[in-house]
């Protein structure tokens, strides 16, 4: 197996491949379209070959994979992210390749896996698409826009994002560790919210909100554009002491560890697989959007600590992080157990889900 991928960024798509190719009973080899970065190294230190073409043109590029991939004389391809599912698809078909598999991970009208969505790049994303067998999209969601498209929904298959929750859990000696270095003393009570600082992505409620909770430190953890504004926004609002902006990590397990309270503030662009990782660090969570829990609330299978916040109350978000820091002070500091969203949102599943596609794809 190969698997081409076209940003190796600090989590997403990149993690999700690294726990794909841990848990695939088969030799995986893996190429990255990017830059090298901490993601790489982790798949790599995993025992697993990493090949690296750089950020060349594109056809310097479908030249160059097109010679991996008949050197290697690999079974299937399978692509991860928009330049990848282009550019790998049309490589693996001229390297003879039959079995082609694609994920895509985020497709809305106006981005496609982080790039404006005109006409030409969807129309180049499809006739990629048509190069291969099938295309596993991580929510129904960018199931629905694939169909939309036009993809026939025979070649669709709907498969989560995962957790492996061993990876989160909590380490006294590692909390101990990331409050020192953020300079937050031992008993503070720390509210937490992980992603990208973007502008819309919510974290500014998140910086307002704090205000409303005493003795409280808000973690920021992730970077991006609008760093500077929520810095600034957190001095308009007189908290800048109280506001640690942790920057990007290559994985936050640490960051989690040195958490009370998780919060996923409205706006924030995320599937709610980081609130997944934080209940497995043993964190309550306060959330705006998380298919998984709604799933299961929807269900009556709410998972114990966890609190939707509601799209109407601007007040809401305040109140249950209030709530939830006295809820803490009141076990005295003590985590709660690790919890899911079940066995759909397990790594091991996820990898036996997709196992299962290929074997659909090379019976063909």
């Amino acid at each position: 197996m190969l698997h081409v991928i076209s940003a190796q960024g600090q989590g997403g798509a990149g993690h999700q491949l690294r726990l794909l190719v841990r848990g695939l009973p088969h030799d995986c080899e893996v190429v990255t379209l990017a830059r090298a970065g901490t993601v790489t190294a982790a798949i790599r230190d995993g025992g697993t070959t990493v090949h690296e073409l750089g950020t060349g043109k594109g056809t310097a590029t479908i030249v160059g994979l097109r010679r991996l991939i008949r050197h290697g004389r690999f079974d299937v391809v399978h692509t991860h992210l928009y330049r990848a599912c282009v550019q790998g698809r049309f490589a693996a078909r001229l390297a003879g390749v039959r079995h082609i598999v694609a994920t895509a991970y985020h497709l809305s009208e106006q981005r496609i896996e982080g790039r404006p969505a005109s006409a030409g790049a969807r129309a180049l994303y499809l006739a990629g698409e048509r190069a291969g067998q099938a295309t596993i999209a991580v929510t129904p969601a960018v199931a629905g826009r694939l169909r939309a498209w036009g993809v026939p929904d025979a070649r669709i298959t709907v498969i989560p994002k995962a957790v492996d929750p061993a990876e989160f859990r909590h380490d006294p000696a590692l909390r101990a560790v990331a409050r020192a270095r953020l300079g937050i003393a031992p008993g503070v009570p720390v509210i937490g919210g992980v992603g990208r600082l973007a502008h819309g992505g919510g974290f500014d409620h998140l910086i307002r909100a704090v205000g409303e909770v005493p003795g409280a430190t808000l973690l920021l953890v992730g970077d991006g554009p609008a760093r500077v504004a929520l810095q600034r926004l957190a001095g308009i609002e007189g908290v800048t002491d109280r506001v640690r902006f942790a920057g990007a990590v290559g994985h936050v397990r640490e960051m989690l560890c040195a958490m009370d309270v998780f919060a996923s503030p409205p706006g924030s662009a995320t599937a709610g697989l980081v609130v997944l990782e934080a209940l497995a660090a043993g964190l309550p969570a306060v959330y705006a959007t998380c298919p998984p829990l709604e799933d299961l609330a929807a269900a009556r299978a709410a998972v114990d600590g966890t609190h939707r916040l509601s799209a109407r109350d601007p007040q809401s978000l305040p109140r249950a992080l209030r709530t939830e820091v006295l809820c803490h002070q009141e076990r005295h500091g003590s985590r709660l157990p690790a919890r899911s969203a079940g066995d759909r949102y397990c790594a091991k599943a996820m990898a036996a889900a997709v196992d299962r596609v290929y074997d659909q794809v090379t019976a063909q």
